[in-house]
């Protein structure tokens, strides 16, 4: 496995996009690893042993499903917060830091009726998972492309809701992607809300493919922009690559670590 610096960005990557149909899970893990990944996240639990075994960790899972019926509805927050729990429990054993939570859709709801019962939901679960040192990241999702009436689709709603938890296990899982496709302004954002942000998710936009030249977001500045503010968690790659998944990972992983050298 490649050495890593204390300066280098901790790089990881989500199973769900680089693991096309018929792909050998032992071979794209071995070689994540080789790449020098330490992580891969949203990994199926049965698969968590083989990816120890190369040496890459879970940066993070699902807390709870769904995307849809998340934590803006009351009628939820029973099964939500039992299924946070039962995660937390998990990610204590495992080692996994973050815990992917969402808002669920409008459905009718207000910006501001959905974020006060987002809030009741957090705080209900908060107090577990700073007991186990996991975090509760919310995650904002594009609401124009991806995920149609999705609620938590601007960092300012996202973070208005962490805030109001005020748990130091409760931030915004900004994803950069989804973000630059719902209002830009990335890297500003970043600097001025670094210490309410928990993890990061990226991809290129256009089309959520490879960090390359043929799509808008000038990642080297904007991951950057990340380490600058002192954030030593991981960044994960969610990516849908448009050729060989084993080349893609090197690809962003080398983007990544030549950015902040």
């Amino acid at each position: 496995m490649a050495p890593h610096s204390a300066e280098a960005i901790r790089q990881s990557f989500t199973w769900w996009s680089f693991a096309k149909p018929g792909t050998n899970p032992d071979d794209l893990l071995r070689s994540a690893a080789a790449v020098g990944y330490e992580a891969v996240e949203l990994l199926p639990i049965d698969l968590w042993p083989r990816a120890k075994d190369v040496g890459l960790a879970v940066s993070a899972m699902n807390g709870h499903a769904s995307i849809e019926a998340g934590l803006n509805r009351r009628g939820h927050h029973d099964r939500i917060v039992r299924e946070i729990h039962e995660n937390v429990r998990l990610a204590e054993r495992w080692n996994v830091p973050n815990l992917i939570c969402f808002s669920g859709n409008r459905a009718g709801r207000t910006d501001a009726e959905g974020a006060l019962v987002t809030i009741e939901g957090l705080r209900r679960a908060a107090p577990v998972a700073e007991a186990a040192g996991v975090t509760l990241v919310l995650e904002l999702l594009n609401s124009k492309v991806d995920h149609p009436d999705y609620q938590c689709d601007t960092s300012a709603w996202g973070l208005n809701v962490v805030r109001a938890v005020n748990s130091p296990s409760v931030k915004l899982l900004y994803d950069v992607y989804h973000a630059q496709v719902m209002e830009g302004n990335i890297i500003a954002t970043i600097r001025e809300n670094a210490g309410d942000i928990g993890h990061y998710h990226t991809a290129g936009v256009p089309g959520r493919h490879d960090l390359d030249d043929a799509q808008e977001i000038y990642y080297p500045e904007v991951l950057r922009a990340i380490h600058d503010t002192g954030y030593r968690g991981f960044v994960a790659h969610e990516f849908v690559p448009k050729g060989d998944p084993a080349l893609a990972l090197r690809g962003a992983f080398d983007l990544t670590r030549t950015s902040v050298v």
